[in-house]
């Protein structure tokens, strides 16, 4: 039979993903020997390649007695697909190494789009050089995935240079101009480049909303989106919902989030995976973990993401045994977890002092899932170690980790310290955070106190004069609250508010009830050399209290008071949320800049330590 007709019955195996006719025509060929036909096995290659059968292209193509261009940039663009770009990376060298072949522009966009995947800048930049020098210089495939791959890895004038000597300029080209401006932050450029785009399409309106939230523009990427709708865009892919639905999140805003969701619903689309991630995620972040909950229910198909996305918020909601349980399920479905999921399962063992299963997911993490730990794993560990009174065990695995520790991890340890009355060892950890000159200023406190309580008097004056500088220069603190679509910001100290009277008015009854209770300020939260009454004044004065306060003389009798607050909540105020929570009988969710606390009956869920 003519080799002409195999290859037909082979691109009609292609055309009906028909993985049977596909494995059977392999095994006729090897049969009949006609593996040596390299056109045959190349096109085989790409039906496996079509079908998602990976495990059985490489196969394929490791037997094949002879490889060309084809066979390569076939192999590499599936591992890519398949989500595997180091596999991608790690292959390509034997391309010279076994075969002696060179590689071409198909090959060369596959390398960056694997580059561009893991943001490997460095070998990108490498691939970019041997692009220049090779004969396929000119190619505008491979520029266009170059300016695609400098976009992802943050380095947008790299990307430009590409951009502006592109001959003949395609779409993905300039999406990924926009975007990589716009993810940078430089709005205006990204604007700019978006008004002389050839076609303002969806996926053009998606790449600069899209990198305008995960830059943290979220109220801009919000207009944007307004501007699509009413331009008549019609939303053929999911993904700018679900950077819309990112916005909402960033913005901790439920009521908008809730607006998103309906808009989600009314497109058809609450049953893709990653727009309910995403609002999984959001609802978390909104504060409303039983929302999150519900979605992450509701969802017929759940991936890796799903999971970590709701243990995570859990965890981060004071749900520890919650978080841990569905973990356990998670693995019982055969979910593979990531780096990410560890994150949150070790944090949720923090808060609840279960260090032998904490230790154990750490190592199970290692060993049976071969993640290797990052800073952000060893900080939770740590705080784990340490929130249990396990310094020692934590000074050993500090001295010995693989990492520099940086502010959160040593201010963990020395609130540990200072918790169990470990004074040598906190002053130990105090000298190695001073040294790493602070930019939180809840650190600084803590140092002072620390310092003070050993009569280190020099270094408690250095941590509060570094303290007043950098409060010259730090982000004044605010917190807002939110109620249906309603929504106020309120500034540490502010006194020009429409309700002012009413607000000191309601913080002065409830700080009467708060004494009568046994409450005392703790004054030591502010280190300024100003008298007590003063120091008393500043307290009563913080961004949370009056939003609290406005939140209860505002809002519906019975329900949940959330707030935001850029800073973290401090340590008086953390008492007085806990009082008043118990005087009102209401709940109140404040997400700060650490982690998120439930306010309720007088308790918080994170057990008093943050």
């Amino acid at each position: 039979m003519p080799i002409l007709h195999y290859l037909h019955q082979l691109k009609s195996c292609a055309n009906h993903r028909s993985i049977t006719s596909a494995k059977q025509l392999h095994a006729h060929f090897i049969k009949l020997g006609l593996t040596q036909f390299i056109h045959l096995t190349n096109t085989l290659l790409n039906v496996y390649c079509k079908c998602n059968l990976l495990e059985d292209a490489l196969q394929l193509f490791d037997e094949m007695p002879q490889r060309d261009h084809v066979s390569w940039a076939t192999i590499l663009t599936a591992q890519n697909q398949a989500n595997l770009p180091n596999k991608t990376l790690s292959r390509f060298p034997s391309m010279f190494s076994l075969d002696r072949l060179l590689p071409d522009d198909f090959v060369f966009a596959s390398l960056v789009k694997a580059c561009g995947s893991l943001g490997a800048i460095k070998q990108g930049k490498q691939v970019h050089g041997n692009f220049l020098v090779s004969q396929f210089f000119d190619d505008d495939v491979v520029k266009s995935s170059l300016v695609d791959m400098y976009a992802k890895c943050g380095l947008p004038d790299n990307g430009r240079l590409v951009f502006d000597s592109i001959t003949s300029r395609n779409m993905a080209s300039w999406t990924a101009m926009i975007y990589g401006y716009a993810r940078k932050g430089r709005k205006e450029e990204a604007l700019e480049l978006f008004s002389r785009v050839p076609v303002k399409d969806l996926f053009a309106w998606t790449a600069l909303i899209s990198g305008l939230v995960q830059s943290g523009n979220a109220v801009d990427a919000f207009g944007l989106f307004v501007e699509m709708r009413k331009k008549g865009i019609n939303i053929i892919d999911p993904l700018v919902l679900s950077s819309i639905v990112g916005a909402s999140a960033n913005l901790a805003m439920l009521e908008l989030g809730k607006q998103v969701h309906g808009f989600v619903i009314r497109l058809g689309y609450k049953s893709c995976v990653f727009i309910s991630n995403a609002l999984v995620d959001m609802y978390a972040k909104c504060s409303d973990i039983l929302a999150a909950k519900d979605v992450f229910s509701r969802m017929s198909r759940r991936d890796v993401v799903s999971w970590t996305s709701i243990i995570v918020g859990a965890a981060q909601h004071g749900q520890a045994k919650e978080a841990l349980s569905l973990y356990d399920k998670m693995v019982l479905n055969g979910v593979k977890p990531n780096e990410v999921t560890f994150v949150g399962l070790i944090y949720a063992c923090s808060h609840v002092g279960l260090v032998n299963r904490g230790r154990e997911l750490f190592r199970s993490m290692v060993e049976d899932y071969g993640i290797h730990p990052s800073l952000q794993h060893y900080t939770c560990l740590l705080d784990l170690l340490g929130r249990s009174g396990y310094l020692e065990e934590a000074e050993t695995i500090i001295n010995t980790m693989p990492f520099k520790p940086d502010e959160p991890t040593w201010a963990a340890l020395l609130s540990a310290c200072k918790q169990y009355g470990n004074a040598k060892m906190a002053i130990r950890f105090a000298d190695h955070l001073l040294s790493l000159k602070p930019e939180e200023p809840s650190t600084y406190i803590l140092l002072s106190n620390v310092y003070a309580s050993s009569g280190v008097w020099e270094h408690a004056s250095k941590a509060r004069h570094l303290l007043e500088t950098l409060e010259v220069r730090k982000e004044p603190g605010y917190s807002y609250v939110y109620f249906g679509k309603e929504s106020q910001t309120f500034f540490a100290g502010e006194s020009s508010h429409p309700m002012n009277d009413e607000i000191y008015s309601l913080l002065n009854e409830l700080g009467v009830e708060m004494k009568r209770r046994g409450y005392v300020p703790d004054t030591s939260w502010i280190l300024h050399n100003t008298e007590h009454q003063e120091k008393e004044r500043q307290l009563f004065w913080h961004s949370e209290r009056l939003a609290v306060a406005y939140g209860l003389l505002k809002s519906v009798p019975g329900t949940t008071i959330r707030i935001v607050k850029n800073l973290r909540v401090c340590g008086d105020c953390h008492i007085v949320l806990k009082l008043v929570s118990d005087i009102v009988k209401r709940e109140i969710v404040v997400r700060d800049a650490k982690r998120y606390h439930h306010f309720k009956d007088g308790k918080c869920s994170c057990n008093d330590f943050w």
